[in-house]
């Protein structure tokens, strides 16, 4: 059963579903704070991504849907529509960050870095993903657990 949030003609920067194949690789550095790695089944872009687990716990294997959008008011062909009730957590940020994902064709891969009030997001992919992205721009990451 396909659960992935759709809007027709959508500013949506990103959206794709996620499993989570680790929490804390590299250890618990903050008592609030994981760091989730995780890969998302459609785009097969691999994502670091630290989460306030206090309020926003992840498990190992869990899916979610990850969405990245400039703005909660999403333009449809029915006028503006909220999508905040969509989702479970929502962090405010910027896209500080492109850079080339040091593959052998410089030009496929790219590396995008954002950051959430110092919680840092890392998706690396298929640079055809990631052409709505802007250096500098404000962001929303959204999710909800599936």
């Amino acid at each position: 059963m396909q659960l992935r949030f759709v809007v027709k003609n959508s500013e949506l920067f990103f959206d794709d579903i996620f499993k989570v194949k680790n929490v804390d690789p590299d250890g618990k550095k903050f008592d609030k704070v994981s760091r989730i790695v995780a890969w998302s089944e459609r785009c097969d872009m691999f994502m670091l991504l630290d989460v306030n687990t206090e309020i926003y716990p992840f498990n190992k294997d869990e899916k979610f849907l990850m969405a990245l959008s400039p703005s909660l008011n999403l333009n449809t062909q029915d006028g503006l529509v909220s999508i905040q009730d969509k989702f479970e957590y929502i962090m405010c940020g910027r896209l500080y960050k492109i850079a080339d994902g040091g593959s052998s064709n410089p030009g496929l891969k790219v590396d995008i870095y954002a950051s959430f009030g110092g919680l840092q997001m890392m998706l690396k992919g298929d640079a055809s993903h990631c052409v709505k992205f802007g250096l500098d721009r404000n962001l929303l990451l959204l999710i909800r657990k599936l």
